[in-house]
């Protein structure tokens, strides 16, 4: 399995520079070359770098001070740093280039084995702590792992008015004791995985797992408006998730389980707690009284306290249960959450919020993932049987394949939610025709965006991406070259034939039937005289492997001939 990493080349000698392309380019290794500091740091301002090798020789860099301002960069700080020198650099210099921050060292003339193998130790380190990061980020929130890495601690925090989620499955201790351990735990697994999800659709925060319950938080770790509101959608998606699992599963005479979910809100202190096994956790009877909630609850229904039902009540449909006795004779005041109000909701289905209310909880107003699954189903229902090739599983690949190289470019936030959009829409047009397709796609992104919350403006940029597509067109922007790069991510990659079979195959399903030869000439045609990669990105990590399917294509057409 490949490993991309970003590797920062800063030098001017184009000795050094060609040697390192020789030596590192293909394998995941996306090399980006600067010849200073001044081309090197917009880099550092919008791409993670994973490894750095920077000449302290080269009279255009001044190594020492760069190795110095590194560590401030935020894309740069956890990257590994290799000094670059000449066989009659002094050891001081490379002692000094060690103080500041230098991991290793390579000499010029380069010796290609050991510069390979350095690369290769580093880029597996790199791994593992891209490995460890991503655990610690399941653990601990981000403004929690800020203060770690900044000032080595967290402080406990006092938070006057946070919100806590409570879910609960009912009846789970019996149904326990009807499946085998592993069965259950993949089931439970499947909800937890779901709830995950939803928590950072809506900004919140997942606190911990205790058997079958699940605590989330909202207004603690996160500066999002209105924690109550997004909260209470929160759970409203939950529970609708654990209805329509529950019908699936009554329709194919499957067990399933039913939920009870409840919200309070009020003063909370977060902390970190242990020596050892450590864990982020809140106190104060605010999370005492969100529980109460949640086991005062119905199954397959939502319990607020009033303190959660003062900031919800203008946008969601409740209805007022009474005080309820909960633990040592206190009483609170409860109400059930029917819906979210029709004048609130993107389809004025009292589920999906609209891009106003969603504006208001600093979310980001078109929602994609709602979109993503609008448009999976749809392809996957109404694509043609004949497309071997133009197929979701197709979309899909290309979605990561766009995923990948977005990040290696620097791409986030809006800018990837707008391409990933595209990607989305941009074989849709097979549905009614297979020549000039796009067409129909970008039709149907202007018919359906503007009903996700996606901005006339935003539309018009989806509907150049997917326009960049086209036969005849060349891509202008880095999103247009990323997604025509994604599309044909596959040329340069091992299971490039497999998936060329499945080409092959929807042609002759078209009426487009060709022999052997006819199809090896086909292909060479498309990957020596057509097709370009845009990006820097796929030409540093794909061209090597292009090419090799070109020099494999050549050797079978050979042996056709021959034989």
């Amino acid at each position: 399995m490949e490993r991309f990493i970003n590797i920062l080349v800063i030098d001017n000698n184009p000795v050094n520079v060609n040697g390192l392309q020789a030596m590192l380019l293909g394998g995941g290794n996306n090399l980006i070359i600067c010849a200073d500091e001044a081309s090197a740091l917009p880099v550092l301002e919008k791409r993670k770098v994973g490894i750095i090798l920077i000449n302290i020789q080269s009279e255009a860099v001044n190594g020492f001070e760069l190795l110095q301002r590194l560590k401030s960069n935020p894309n740069s700080r956890d990257a590994y740093k290799i000094v670059i020198s000449d066989t009659s650099s002094s050891g001081a210099r490379l002692v000094k280039g060690f103080k500041e921050g230098a991991v290793d060292y390579i000499t010029s003339p380069f010796n290609p084995n050991l510069v390979k193998a350095k690369i290769e130790v580093f880029k597996t380190l790199y791994f593992k702590d891209v490995r460890i990061n991503m655990l610690l980020e399941n653990i601990f929130p981000t403004t929690i792992l800020t203060d770690l890495n900044s000032i080595g601690r967290f402080s406990p925090k006092k938070v006057n008015e946070g919100v806590v989620l409570f879910t609960d499955f009912v009846a789970f201790t019996k149904s326990a004791k009807l499946k085998k351990p592993l069965e259950l735990l993949r089931e439970l697994e499947g909800y937890f995985k779901k709830f995950d999800e939803i928590m950072d659709r809506y900004c919140l925060e997942k606190i911990k797992t205790i058997g079958d319950a699940y605590m989330a938080l909202a207004g603690v770790t996160e500066k999002n408006q209105n924690p109550a509101i997004r909260a209470t959608l929160a759970a409203i998606e939950i529970r609708d998730y654990v209805i329509s699992r529950k019908q699936l599963a009554n329709a194919t005479n499957t067990s399933s389980w039913d939920i009870r979910i409840g919200l309070h809100s009020g003063p909370l202190v977060a902390g970190i707690i242990g020596s050892k096994k450590i864990s982020f956790d809140v106190w104060g009877d605010t999370v005492n009284i969100a529980a109460r909630a949640e086991q005062n609850s119905v199954e397959n229904n939502i319990t607020v306290t009033a303190d959660v039902a003062k900031h919800i009540l203008p946008y969601f449909d409740i209805t007022h249960r009474g005080e309820i006795k909960i633990k040592y004779g206190s009483y609170v005041d409860m109400y059930f959450v029917d819906q979210l109000k029709t004048e609130h909701s993107l389809f004025q289905e009292g589920k999906v919020p609209n891009s106003d209310l969603r504006n208001q909880c600093d979310l980001p107003p078109m929602d994609f993932e709602f979109t993503r699954r609008f448009m999976i189903n749809k392809l996957k229902s109404s694509l043609p049987d004949e497309l071997d090739y133009h197929n979701i599983k197709h979309t899909l690949n290309v979605e990561r394949s766009a995923i990948r190289i977005a990040n290696l470019e620097g791409v986030d936030g809006e800018d990837l939610i707008l391409l990933k959009t595209a990607i989305l829409f941009h074989d849709s047009g097979f549905i009614v025709r297979y020549e000039d397709n796009e067409q129909f796609g970008i039709q149907m992104a202007k018919t359906k965006l503007p009903k996700f919350g996606y901005s006339p403006a935003q539309i018009e940029t989806i509907c150049e991406i997917i326009s960049a597509t086209k036969s005849d067109q060349q891509p202008k922007t880095l999103l247009e070259k990323i997604i025509c790069d994604a599309d044909h991510d596959y040329l340069g990659r091992a299971d490039y034939h497999n998936i060329a079979k499945t080409l092959r195959n929807e042609l002759s399903n078209m009426g487009r039937e060709m022999t052997d030869l006819e199809w090896i000439d086909f292909q060479l045609d498309y990957l020596e005289k057509k097709h370009r990669f845009y990006t820097q990105t796929s030409k540093n990590i794909r061209i090597r492997s292009k090419k090799m399917r070109i020099a494999e294509l050549k050797k079978m057409k050979q042996q056709l001939l021959q034989s």
